[in-house]
C-alpha cells in the first residue's frame, strides 16, 4: 500500500510541476484580455480541450458506508486517464473519458456464520471509454473580469474491460472469470465534480472526483448483497486548450467582460471627439499665453537692470558686472586705478610673519600676534590686496597629520583676517604640510625654521 501511494505522489508532483512550467510563460498579447466580439459566435474561442490526469483509485466512494460493500476494506491504488472535450456552450460541453489503472479490496463481507470468504481481490481496469456532459459553473462573472476558478459537474455513460481476480482465504488469487482472458466487458455510469484553476492562457489545473457505478456485481469477483458495484477515482490533472492561442478558452471565457469592453470601445469615439476640442482650447490659450509673455518681455527690457548699476539691459553694453562697481553711461566699467604693493606694505606682512605663534601642536593663534595681524587685515581693507597664505610643518609626526595641521593654521589666519574685515574672496588659504622643508629636519632650528606661515601679498 504505501509503495502504491508513493507512485502516486510523484505522478500528481510530476503533473504539478507541468503546470508550472506552463504558468511562468503566460501570454501577454492583446488576445490574453480575453475579449470576444459578442454574439460573434464559437468561432472566435477556442472550444476543443485534451486533458491528462492521474490520481487514486479505491472501491470506497461517498454513498453508502464500507461496511455494507463486498470487501470492508478498501486500499488506494493509481489511475491515470486522458479526455478529449468539446465545448458545445459556455457552461456545457460533451467529454469522452479514457481510464485504467487497479482497484483493491481486503476482507470480504461476513456470511451468516461471522466468516469471511476472500481476504482481497485486485481489479485490473484494462480500459474504460465513456462519453460525459460537463456542465460549468460559476464562468459568468459579474464582479471579475475572468473567473480564476470554475467548477464543474459530469455525468455520463460508457463500457470498460476489467480483469476481477480474487483470493480465498487461505487460498491462491484466481480469476474470478475462468473462460478466455478472464476479462469482463461491462457498461457503467461515471458521476463526477470537481474545480479547474486558471494557471496560464489555455491551461487548467484540474482537481475532481468520480464516482463509477458498474452494471454488474461482478467488479470485484465477489456477488454479495443486492447493489451493484462501484469505486472512485480522485485525481489532479492539466486541460490543454487546443487552437490559436490568440482566443480565449470558452469554458474559461466571461461573456461579461466582452461586453463591457465592447461598451467602453462603442464611446471611445465620443471621448476622442471631445478629448480633441479640449486639445484645440489648450493650444488657443497656450498660444494667446505665449504672444502676453513676449509682450511682458519686451516691456521688461525697457526697465529691468539685471546687475543693478543704474544703466537698464537694453542700453547696457557691460551686462553682468559685479554689483557696486563704478560704470560710465553704456554701464561699462570705469579705469580702476593701478595699486602696487610698496615696501611699506611689505614691511607691515613681514611682521605679521616674525610675529605669528601657535599653541604647539594646535591651529589656535596665541594672543601676542594679533596686533601685526591686524595690520595686515586693515591693509587689505584699504587696498583690496589679495593675500595667499601657506602653511607649512616640520616632519615631527604623521605626514596625514601634518598636512591637515598646515592646512588648519592657514585657515585659522584666514578666519581671523576675515573676522576684522578683510574679503574673504581674496584670501586663499593651503597647508603643504611637511612637503616643501625650508631647512634640514634633522636640528631643532630648521625643524623651528619649517613651522612656518607664508604671506604672499599681491
Amino acid at each position: 500500500m504505501k509503495t502504491n501511494l508513493k507512485k502516486a505522489t510523484l505522478l500528481l508532483t510530476g503533473i504539478m510541476v507541468g503546470g508550472k512550467l506552463f504558468a511562468q510563460t503566460p501570454d501577454t498579447s492583446a488576445a490574453a484580455k480575453d475579449y470576444v466580439k459578442p454574439f460573434s459566435g464559437g468561432g472566435q474561442l477556442r472550444t476543443w480541450s485534451v486533458g491528462v490526469n492521474g490520481g487514486v483509485l479505491t472501491p470506497f466512494t461517498v454513498f453508502g458506508s464500507n461496511s455494507r460493500q463486498d470487501f470492508t476494506h478498501p486500499t488506494e491504488q493509481v489511475g491515470y486517464g486522458a479526455y478529449i472535450k468539446k465545448q458545445i456552450l459556455p457552461s456545457f460541453g460533451l467529454q469522452a473519458d479514457f481510464l485504467r489503472g487497479k482497484v483493491k479490496g481486503t476482507s470480504s463481507a461476513t456470511n451468516a456464520l461471522g466468516e469471511s470468504t476472500y481476504s482481497q481481490y485486485e481489479t485490473n481496469i484494462n480500459w474504460s471509454a465513456s462519453l460525459s456532459a460537463n456542465i460549468t459553473l460559476a464562468n459568468i462573472n459579474w464582479r471579475h473580469e475572468k473567473p480564476f476558478i470554475q467548477p464543474y459537474l459530469t455525468i455520463g455513460a460508457g463500457e470498460m474491460n476489467y480483469t476481477p481476480k480474487i483470493t480465498p482465504v487461505g487460498g491462491q488469487e484466481t480469476k474470478y472469470k475462468t473462460t478466455g482472458n478472464g476479462s469482463i466487458n461491462e457498461v457503467f455510469i461515471p458521476i463526477g465534480l470537481g474545480f479547474k484553476f486558471d494557471i496560464a492562457p489555455g491551461v487548467n489545473l484540474d482537481l475532481g472526483y468520480q464516482v463509477n457505478f458498474v452494471n454488474s456485481d461482478n467488479f470485484d469477483g465477489y456477488k454479495y448483497g443486492s447493489t451493484n458495484d462501484r469505486f472512485s477515482y480522485a485525481h489532479i490533472g492539466l486541460e490543454f486548450a487546443l487552437g490559436s492561442r490568440k482566443k480565449p478558452q470558452m469554458a474559461t471565457h466571461n461573456p461579461v467582460s466582452s461586453m463591457r469592453t465592447e461598451y467602453l470601445w462603442e464611446n471611445q469615439e465620443t471621448r476622442t471627439a471631445l478629448q480633441r476640442e479640449i486639445d484645440a482650447e489648450k493650444a488657443k490659450n497656450d498660444e494667446l499665453r505665449n504672444d502676453l509673455n513676449t509682450t511682458n518681455a519686451n516691456l521688461a527690457k525697457l526697465t529691468t537692470d539685471s546687475d543693478g548699476d543704474g544703466v537698464v539691459d537694453v542700453n547696457d553694453k557691460c551686462p553682468n558686472t559685479p554689483a557696486g562697481t563704478k560704470v560710465d553711461g553704456s554701464g561699462c566699467p570705469l579705469a580702476k586705478p593701478v595699486i602696487y604693493v610698496t615696501e611699506e606694505d611689505k614691511k607691515v606682512v613681514k611682521d605679521a610673519i616674525k610675529n605669528l605663534e601657535f599653541d604647539l601642536g594646535k591651529a589656535t593663534i596665541r594672543a601676542h600676534s594679533y596686533p601685526s595681524l591686524d595690520r595686515v587685515a586693515q591693509l587689505l581693507v584699504d587696498k583690496n590686496f589679495s593675500l595667499k597664505l601657506a602653511g607649512h610643518t616640520d616632519n615631527t609626526g604623521s605626514s596625514d597629520l601634518n598636512m591637515r595641521l598646515s592646512k588648519d593654521r592657514a585657515e585659522a589666519i584666514k578666519a581671523y583676517l576675515v573676522d576684522k574685515g578683510a574679503n574673504a574672496s581674496r584670501i586663499e588659504a593651503t597647508g603643504y604640510g611637511q612637503t616643501q622643508p625650508i631647512a634640514t629636519n634633522k636640528t631643532a632650528a630648521g625643524r623651528q625654521a619649517n613651522r612656518r606661515v607664508e604671506f604672499t601679498l599681491f
